[in-house]
C-alpha cells in the first residue's frame, strides 16, 4: 500500500504533542523531547506566540565579585558586592533583557563594563546605594548594538 502522503491537501494535520506511555510524563513536541511536571527541559530556540505563563520561577544566578555576566546562566543575576566589584555585561543582542540585583555585604561601590554601548537614562551612570546590607535593582534591555540601563529600585 506504501506510505500515505500526508501533504496531499491542507485539510490534513499532524499532530505536534503524542504523549508517551507514561501519560503526562513526557511528550513530543516536534522533533524536542519535553518532559512534563517536574522536570527541567530544553525545547532549543522555540517559538511561543500568544502564551500565557502561570506561575513560574526564575533562576537566580548567585555570584560573588567581579562578575561577567552570562545569560545562559539565567535572566535573574544576584551579584554579592563585598569590595568594590566589576559588572561586566554580555554584549547587546536584539530582544535580550535581564536583572542585576546587587546585594551588599560590604560598603563597596560598582563599576558597570561591557554591554556593547551601555546607555542610561540621562546619559549618567547611576550612583550605587553602597551600604552594607542594602540592596539595588538593575533591568537591562538590548536592541542588538545597546544595552539600557534603567533602576528598578535602590536602597532596598
Amino acid at each position: 500500500m506504501g506510505v500515505p502522503n500526508i501533504f496531499a491537501n491542507a485539510t490534513t494535520s499532524i499532530p505536534l504533542v503524542q504523549l508517551d506511555q507514561n501519560f503526562a510524563t513526557n511528550a513530543t513536541l516536534g522533533n524536542a523531547s519535553v518532559g512534563l511536571g517536574n522536570t527541567t527541559t530544553t525545547v532549543g530556540n522555540l517559538t511561543l506566540t500568544n502564551t500565557t505563563v502561570v506561575n513560574y520561577t526564575e533562576t537566580i544566578q548567585a555570584t560573588t565579585g567581579n562578575v561577567t555576566i552570562s545569560l545562559a546562566n539565567g535572566t535573574f543575576q544576584n551579584v554579592a558586592i563585598n569590595a568594590a566589584t566589576t559588572i561586566t555585561l554580555p554584549a547587546s543582542v536584539s530582544g535580550k533583557s535581564f536583572t542585576v540585583m546587587a546585594s551588599y555585604t560590604s560598603n563597596s561601590t560598582i563599576t558597570w563594563a561591557g554591554g556593547t554601548t551601555l546607555r542610561w537614562a540621562g546619559g549618567t551612570t547611576p550612583t550605587p546605594t553602597a551600604v552594607n546590607g542594602k540592596v539595588d535593582i538593575f533591568n537591562f534591555y538590548q536592541d542588538g548594538t545597546s544595552t539600557f540601563g534603567a533602576i528598578y529600585g535602590q536602597n532596598f
